[in-house]
């Protein structure tokens, strides 16, 4: 059973999200281990939140799981529900097909870290609860629209709640 070596595994730092909407993921990091491992059925990371930073805008997602364990730190889950507090141990499910859109927020002086396991899906569609947005990926490509499938035309898109 290979140990990876942590150090090694690269942090990429903020998002994929289009415009100024990439800013509000900013300051997270993240190393996929699953793949600096070689799976490829399901990726496998760990997240890192300093202090005010989001792990993604509020979304979820059609056909893939996800499940999260907090390694560290005080963190804040926000959904549909509300927001429930986290820490070291908590394990959070986020089942396909379920609407409740879902983040992480660390509102605490230090940093935090989750764990996150999510299915990989060939086709894949995330809706985004609080602002006119959806994400398609297709084969690993990914393509922001607005919900009905209509093209951004601001980047900048504004909260909608």
């Amino acid at each position: 059973m290979p140990k990876l070596d942590l150090a090694k595994v690269p942090v990429k730092t903020g998002s994929g999200y289009p415009g100024s909407l990439a800013a509000k993921v900013g300051a997270r990091r993240q190393q996929k281990v699953g793949e600096a491992g070689g799976l490829t059925q399901f990726g496998a990371n760990i997240v890192t939140l300093p202090p005010g930073a989001l792990s993604s805008l509020r979304h979820w997602h059609e056909q893939q799981d996800e499940i999260l364990i907090v390694l560290s730190g005080n963190l804040t889950l926000v959904d549909d529900f509300g927001e429930t507090p986290l820490t070291a141990g908590d394990v959070c499910t986020f089942p396909a097909g379920e609407a409740n859109g879902h983040q992480i927020i660390n509102r605490s002086e230090t940093d935090g870290s989750f764990f996150v396991v999510g299915t990989h899906t060939e086709t894949e569609t995330a809706w985004y609860s609080d602002i006119d947005m959806k994400v398609s990926a297709h084969n690993g490509r990914y393509t922001f629209t607005r919900k009905d499938g209509s093209e951004l035309d601001s980047p900048s898109l504004e909260d909608t709640k």
